[in-house]
């Protein structure tokens, strides 16, 4: 059996240039959003190419975005090419979760059923909302369902599913 890559797992992605000096601002998927910073090197991705490591070199936190520099980003332009990319880290390197708590990566590809039993279809990705994270279900239909409670009500681990109250129709 060959080596394969270790897996990684997308904690936010670049939201554009800060200022003139190569400041980046930065959307966390981590809860709290800081908790990104616990990861001093960065793969930064383009969805479906290979990335390019950076390391943090300075960090602030204004309460609601995350301004970082990184080491090799100099000026706005600099900055400005990085916009859209995904910040991903090793799997291996975060820890482990929580009672309840739940990595986005490790729930793709779960079975979605609603309270009826009725199966919806798979989680196929996560999208960033202003509320809450949002999980997009594709089966027969896509349904688009706020990935938290009151909709989210059972992650079932080892059966790989999750159960939403979430209508079928909807």
């Amino acid at each position: 059996m060959g080596l394969s890559e270790p897996r990684k797992v997308v904690l936010g992605r670049i939201g554009g240039a800060h200022g003139l000096r190569g400041w980046l601002k930065v959307v966390s998927y981590t809860d709290p959003i800081e908790n990104l910073l616990q990861h001093p090197t960065w793969l930064l991705v383009r969805e479906g190419e290979s990335g390019r490591e950076f390391r943090v070199r300075d960090a602030e936190f204004d309460g609601r975005w995350l301004r970082v520099s990184l080491n090799g980003i100099e000026d706005r332009d600099a900055a400005e090419a990085l916009r859209g990319l995904n910040i991903e880290v090793a799997r291996a390197a975060l820890a482990p979760a929580g009672p309840r708590e739940y990595y986005r990566d490790d729930l793709l590809g779960f079975r979605v059923s609603n309270l009826a039993g009725v199966e919806l279809g798979q989680v196929s990705h996560f999208i960033e909302a202003p509320a809450t994270a949002v999980m997009v279900v594709r089966g027969a239909r896509e349904h688009w369902i706020p990935a938290a409670a009151p909709h989210l009500v059972k992650v079932q681990l080892e059966q790989q599913a999750l159960v939403v109250d979430w209508p079928e129709d909807l």
